[in-house]
């Protein structure tokens, strides 16, 4: 089960904190889940805020497979919430 897309960031992490593995990423306004280190449990789909959690076996997810590993080489692995609440500073 690898994102295909990004998925908005919206202080809904919960995706990120279901996860069994470490293979979200964080990017400046999107999280993205390397598709070589997913283990396909499909835990995060249903959580993911922005339903942009989807099996990259579906055609939108082709454009974003060999993006994907490039892009999570540069960002940091993230594996909990680490956003504040609102009025946090």
């Amino acid at each position: 089960m690898s994102s295909p897309k990004p998925a908005s960031v919206q202080n809904t992490w919960t995706c990120v904190e279901v996860c069994p593995s470490t293979v979200f990423y964080e990017g400046e306004n999107m999280l993205v889940i390397h598709p070589d280190e997913c283990i396909d449990c499909g835990v995060c789909e249903p959580e993911c805020p922005a339903e942009a959690i989807v099996p990259d076996s579906e055609a939108v997810a082709e454009k974003w497979l060999d993006l994907k590993p490039s892009i999570c080489g540069v960002l940091p692995n993230i594996t909990r919430k680490v956003r504040c609440a609102a009025g946090c500073r």
